[in-house]
């Protein structure tokens, strides 16, 4: 820790004491392998929530004194959250962030105070102070939804099949490698004519979703099936994430479909949440894309220490995230497709639910 970080920890200790602020336990106190401030954009995520939870526990039992942080998906609330952590002496930040392009001055304050910086999960762009990059190989993600898609398509009848797309938040980088993954295995299909997207709606430009609300995903679903769905049945929707997927199926249902004769159509998703298993089994959601949080958190916490070792971390991609600035060192995880056949084998086999979660 240099001479100012010192000074700057001072100061923020003693407010804490004198105003009760601060997160730090008993445990996290006791510890002195370093101090990590934790930004994470939003407790509206289940995901989120467990994401946060993972990293303190397996963070303070390396011995790491932890301050989580969440910012409810407003941008200046985490600017000054990450500032605040900053002044507080953290040695190391750990970043999921709301947008990722709005954090390069943060980021220069905390190089100018030797402070290195992981993106956890979602890249940070436009900033040559990202040190390292935690998270799931992305395309992969996209290539699973559409392939588990196309299955389910596939299961039902010939084609040609009548489909929607739906893509994550714009601001979110992650959401350009879901779309271009999924579109590697729909686009040649599109072409050939199997698959029609019927509103034409394709590109991220289009079919984005900000911040991934699902009420602005069920809005959107509520005018596509008025608008080129009244005399034809929709056979399947690309949605990246579990909480589109709920506003996604709500407007489905709101016409029909999934009651008596009206199949639900084959509706994808990501994240593995607990509704949205629950609505898998209920047959509603055909699929979802599982990535274990716990195994993502322990690559952050193996990152940090060879970091604050002045180690290099284990990264196994040096080419495929370009920030605008640089190329961001990589740790990629393996997701995992889950459906009605494979939920209870990855989700309580590896212990991540309980079955009384999901039942």
């Amino acid at each position: 820790m240099t001479i100012l970080k010192r000074g700057l920890a001072g100061i923020a200790m003693a407010s804490a004491v004198l105003f009760g602020a601060g997160h730090l336990t008993e445990t996290a106190q006791a510890a002195d392998k370093g101090y990590v401030g934790i930004a994470m954009p939003t407790k509206s995520s289940a995901r989120w929530i467990a994401d946060g939870a993972n990293m303190v526990t397996y963070f303070e039992q390396a011995g790491y004194r932890t301050d989580l942080q969440y910012a409810e998906d407003d941008i200046p609330n985490q600017l000054a959250q990450i500032e605040n952590m900053i002044v507080k002496g953290v040695d190391v930040l750990v970043i999921a962030a709301i947008d990722g392009t709005t954090l390069s001055q943060a980021l220069q304050n905390a190089a100018d105070s030797d402070i290195k910086v992981i993106a956890y999960d979602r890249l940070i762009r436009d900033s040559g102070n990202v040190d390292y990059y935690a998270t799931f190989d992305n395309f992969q993600v996209g290539v699973q939804q559409a392939t588990s898609l196309v299955d389910g398509l596939k299961a039902r009848g010939a084609p040609p099949y009548h489909i929607e797309l739906f893509g994550g938040s714009p601001d979110d980088n992650n959401a350009y490698f879901f779309y271009d993954g999924a579109m590697s295995v729909l686009r040649p299909l599109i072409d050939k004519g199997d698959i029609i997207v019927t509103s034409g709606q394709q590109g991220m430009d289009k079919v984005g979703t900000l911040r991934w609300d699902g009420a602005v995903a069920q809005a959107r679903m509520d005018n596509l099936l008025s608008a080129y769905y009244v005399d034809r049945r929709i056979d399947g929707v690309l949605s990246p994430y579990d909480g589109l997927s709920i506003g996604i199926l709500s407007s489905l249902k709101g016409l029909g479909y999934g009651s008596g004769d009206q199949k639900m159509p084959i509706v994808t998703g990501q994240d593995a949440e607990v509704q949205s298993v629950k609505s898998i089994l209920a047959g509603e959601q055909y699929s979802t894309i599982f990535k274990d949080t716990r195994e993502l958190a322990k690559v952050t916490v193996a990152m940090v220490t060879a970091v604050l070792n002045g180690q290099e971390p284990e990264v196994n991609d040096t080419k495929t995230y370009d920030n605008g600035v640089k190329v961001v060192p990589s740790y990629l995880l393996k997701p995992v497709p889950v459906d009605a056949g494979n939920w209870e084998k990855i989700l309580i086999g590896s212990g991540y639910y309980t079955a009384d979660q999901i039942r």
